[in-house]
């Protein structure tokens, strides 16, 4: 058993209030429970620098997420006890963001331990639709040595979304991992535990002309070794497999450009297929 703890706290780091039903006093938006808990409210309005606070009793979990109605449930590696997740209501944040997120009084979040059984399954490890450019305590995490002009739309997190929209480029839902033109630009995904993987997918951004694409790239791994992949211009995810191997990170680098007018090749998704490692949460 876990203890979990959701928290929606102010800038100045006080619990904010709100009301779980119309009729209640102001309740404290705080909700503790073993396993599985939920923090519900309908007479709540977020303000941007909020900060949704996840605390465990036990280090090294795996627990299924949902902090907005907008975002995906999610299957996430929190190492330590604390995940922070700010709450950004910038007008570039927003871009990147549909509409209504973060948006209204009504809200409901969730936490749940993972079973052993969910993290047997065979599926996408480097998918977390709640990551942000910041790494503050959830994995796996995007994050690349250039972003377009520090541009929400153009952050590596976008790369690991879920989100497949690629035939255009900028506000949602067409955000892109965007490397401003820069020749040794590099993205990396950090699990945070150990994975054993045997396939990637890569979309590329295809608003074409405004397009470019690349036509080769290397993915590289923790273990020391790489692959070189020779990719095309497509719209379409385009997949490659490899000899398995247990990694805690993948790095997207060597990224050799198609000989074309345009100058922007991007990446909408990348995707790694394999298992969790589960000594650690047991």
């Amino acid at each position: 058993m876990s203890q979990i703890s959701l928290t929606i706290y102010d800038q100045k780091h006080q619990v904010k209030k709100g009301k779980r039903t119309p009729e209640s006093d102001p309740t404290l938006l705080q909700a503790t429970a073993e396993d599985f808990v939920t923090l519900a409210s309908q007479e709540y309005c977020y303000e941007d620098g909020d900060k949704i606070v996840v605390s465990l009793s036990r280090s090294g979990q795996f627990v299924w997420v949902t902090l907005d109605e907008t975002l995906a449930t999610t299957l996430v590696y929190i190492k330590g006890n604390e995940w922070i997740y700010p709450v950004h209501l910038s007008e570039n944040a927003k871009e990147a963001a549909p509409e209504g997120r973060f948006a209204g009084k009504s809200h409901y979040l969730s936490v749940r331990v993972a079973t052993k059984e969910e993290l047997a399954a065979y599926r996408n490890v480097a998918l977390n639709p709640h990551d942000q450019k910041e790494f503050l305590g959830a994995y796996p995490h995007a994050h690349a040595n250039v972003e377009t002009r520090d541009d929400a739309t153009f952050f590596a997190c976008n790369a690991i979304d879920g989100i497949f929209a690629n035939t255009s480029h900028g506000n949602y839902p067409y955000g892109s991992w965007g490397i401003n033109q820069q020749a040794d630009a590099a993205l990396t995904i950090d699990f945070g535990h150990e994975v054993r993987i045997d396939q990637c997918a890569l979309t590329l951004r295809a608003d074409f002309p405004h397009d470019s694409y690349w036509q080769q790239v290397t993915l590289a791994f923790s273990d020391g070794s790489q692959e070189i992949l020779q990719t095309v211009k497509s719209s379409q995810p385009q997949r490659f497999s490899f000899q398995p191997r247990t990694v805690t990170w993948v790095k997207l680098h060597e990224l050799i450009q198609n000989d074309d007018p345009s100058p922007f090749p991007a990446l909408t998704q990348i995707e790694v297929f394999g298992r969790s490692i589960q000594e650690e949460n047991a």
